[in-house]
């Protein structure tokens, strides 16, 4: 759990939180992880990690960008903590896998939305770090918006952010950023590299459907349910011999430039 003041919410005490909730267009951050497999060279709480790691880092993208100079040095956004657990039952056949209910952990995020709203945040930006979750987190943002017309509600999936911005970062082809592939594991590289395995077996996805993800960058409009012993021996897909914590460092700038860009528009919207 990171608690830099700037941005967190978990590091400040109640009364700085409701002054920073009571500011024009305010937003709660949530991350949203999960506790699942990486295959043989990262840790289970990857996701988590990451997600949280990018939602500071865009809130202080967004603070750089205004330079308002309020309590949060930007925009008044603060960070959750992550939502830790995910829902990732797909993940289950390799064990170190901690997986929740789809329907419970709806009820996490809606009841974690209703204390920031009740909070007096005016926004509620849910930071998603776990492809297993973008469906959830999706209808989280319908579920919360009805039970809160006067709040902004946005949900977004992180790396989805890079979508169509890496080509000249990357070293893999389509299929090499898949799950603990050359995209997770430079990012691991470059925020935590004490967590990173030096042995990394992994291959490219194989899909079973022609208009499916090819990775984590390269969405389809086609979804299928396999458990994940389908994809992989390993447990992690992708290329991530291709990782360096050099492109962790040109992928994590990048994803908190542009988050820090949506939270910009979030808060001109909750500001009306």
């Amino acid at each position: 759990m990171r608690l830099d003041p700037a941005t967190s919410l978990a590091a400040r005490p109640a009364p700085e939180i409701s002054a920073v909730a009571a500011a024009a267009g305010s937003i709660l951050v949530v991350p949203v992880g999960s506790v699942e497999q990486h295959g043989e060279h990262l840790p289970v709480a990857t996701d988590s990690l990451l997600a949280e790691a990018v939602a500071h880092g865009g809130v202080e993208a967004a603070a750089e960008d205004t330079g308002e100079g309020d309590e949060t040095e930007g925009i008044p956004a603060l960070v959750a903590p992550a939502v830790w657990t995910g829902y990732s039952p797909h993940h289950l056949p390799f064990g170190g896998t901690l997986t929740i209910g789809f329907r419970r952990l709806l009820g996490v995020l809606e009841d974690l939305a209703d204390s920031g709203v009740d909070g007096g945040f005016d926004a509620v930006l849910l930071v998603n770090g776990h492809g297993g979750n973008a469906a959830l987190v999706d209808g989280a943002v319908s579920t919360i918006g009805v039970a809160h017309p006067e709040t902004e509600v946005v949900g977004v999936t992180y790396f989805e952010l890079a979508a169509g911005l890496l080509d000249d970062v990357r070293e893999t082809d389509p299929g090499g950023m898949s799950h603990g592939g050359e995209f997770e594991t430079s990012l691991m590289l470059h925020l935590h590299p004490e967590l990173v395995g030096e042995e990394r077996p992994a291959r490219p996805l194989e899909t079973p459907y022609e208009r499916a993800a090819t990775d984590l960058l390269e969405g389809g409009p086609v979804s299928a349910y396999r458990g994940f012993d389908a994809y992989s021996d390993s447990g992690a897909i992708g290329v991530p011999e291709a990782a360096s914590a050099e492109t962790g460092v040109a992928i994590f700038e990048l994803l908190c430039e542009e988050l820090g860009s949506l939270l910009g528009e979030v808060h001109e919207h909750a500001r009306t």
